[in-house]
């Protein structure tokens, strides 16, 4: 069977890429299409792969600016030629799912509908974004929109990361979704001996990832703060950043590791489509503090009453300052309520081989399905 898949870019190793890592060892022949690709940050399994890029990818310094180019990324991914696969499999957060497979059956796996242009506008496109980046928008979200559900048409069958995507495709697309969890890597994690006094974000330095939240509040506790990762807010959350509070940038996988180890828990300050961070701290045998709406309503239990329950987070209810400061305050009372193996065993259930599994059978049955519809035809 000839297989493509089709990723939205490849700049860096985050949820999405961990998903189609999967996609790669399940399909090792298949190419692999991207509007833009840095292969040194890439893991060697995605490197490994035949890697067909746009005509973004060739503009010059674009790893600087691509993400001012959103308007021209459905005209790219649709310039690529799919007609001579049989399968295209998408992993789409933005445009992906909108490639052009006229032959072949198409399955999505979607993070998410274009969320710049549908319910997160507003945190990249508000007040606190450039006036360049709000008009461009304000001309193009209209249209970007009417592509976006336009283009779910040439999707024959879409799986979601969570009911609360899967929700949303029903919302947008008027489409079913199937809802298949993505993988948390249980080998790449373990329960550490002993905590550290610090809390851990681990995060892209993106807007709706309410990151500032996080700095603000640890500012206002003076605990110890550590935020691992990157991204266009990273100096503007730096200057607000009191010293108890660390940017250590992207770091290694076993970097990863210790720090999710020795944390006091793991603070995930936004609405998220999922999020494998909090699963990776659980993994690691440590809590999560989360904002209480998304997709981590589906993988941490919260704290609760009843001492029969074993929890694996603190869920604070608003998006402020103070809100997130009592979770954290809340935790630091109650801390003997969470067992690191029973936060490992919840994690074990949205395991790497599961996720696996799970893919190929829903793949297997509807390229079945799609066989005997054409014989049939």
């Amino acid at each position: 069977m000839r297989v493509a898949l089709v990723h939205d870019w490849l700049t860096g190793m985050r949820g999405g890429e961990k998903c189609l890592e999967v996609f790669c060892e399940l399909f090792p022949d298949a190419h692999l299409y991207t509007l833009l690709y840095d292969p040194a940050r890439m893991s060697p399994t995605i490197n490994a792969m035949e890697v067909r890029t746009s005509w973004l990818n060739r503009l010059p310094g674009i790893e600087r600016y691509y993400r001012y180019c959103l308007p021209l990324f459905p005209r790219a991914i649709e310039s690529f030629k799919l007609d001579g696969y049989d399968l295209v499999l998408s992993s789409s957060h933005c445009v992906a799912k909108g490639s052009v497979a006229r032959r072949a059956l198409h399955v999505s796996y979607i993070y998410s509908p274009m969320r710049y242009v549908w319910d997160l506008y507003e945190s990249y496109f508000g007040p606190d974004s450039s006036w360049a980046g709000r008009l461009g928008m304000a001309l193009w979200r209209r249209s970007l929109q009417r592509w976006d559900v336009r283009s779910a048409a040439r999707v024959n069958f879409f799986v979601a990361i969570s009911k609360n995507i899967a929700r949303k495709v029903r919302a947008i697309y008027r489409r079913d979704a199937a809802v298949i969890y993505p993988p948390v890597d249980l080998d790449r994690f373990r329960i550490g001996k002993a905590q550290q006094p610090h809390y851990l974000v681990v995060s892209a330095l993106v807007p709706y990832k309410r990151v500032d939240l996080a700095v603000e509040a640890f500012n206002e506790l003076r605990l110890p703060l550590k935020i691992v990762g990157e991204g266009p807010l990273k100096k503007k959350l730096q200057r607000r950043a009191r010293g108890n509070v660390e940017f250590l940038g992207w770091v290694t996988d076993e970097a990863l590791a210790e720090l999710y180890a020795s944390c006091q828990a793991l603070v995930f300050p936004g609405e998220e489509d999922f999020g494998i961070a909090p699963l990776e701290a659980h993994a690691s045998g440590r809590p999560v503090i989360a904002y209480g709406r998304g997709g981590v309503l589906e993988s941490v239990i919260p704290l609760a009453p009843d001492p029969e329950t074993a929890p694996t987070g603190i869920f604070f209810p608003k998006l402020t300052v103070a809100s997130l400061i009592g979770a954290v305050e809340q935790f630091e009372k109650n801390k003997h309520r969470f067992d690191p193996l029973a936060m490992r065993a919840r994690a074990a259930l949205f395991s790497r081989d599961r996720f696996k599994s799970e893919i190929c059978a829903f793949v297997e049955e509807r390229v079945r399905e799609w066989k005997g519809a054409a014989r049939v035809a």
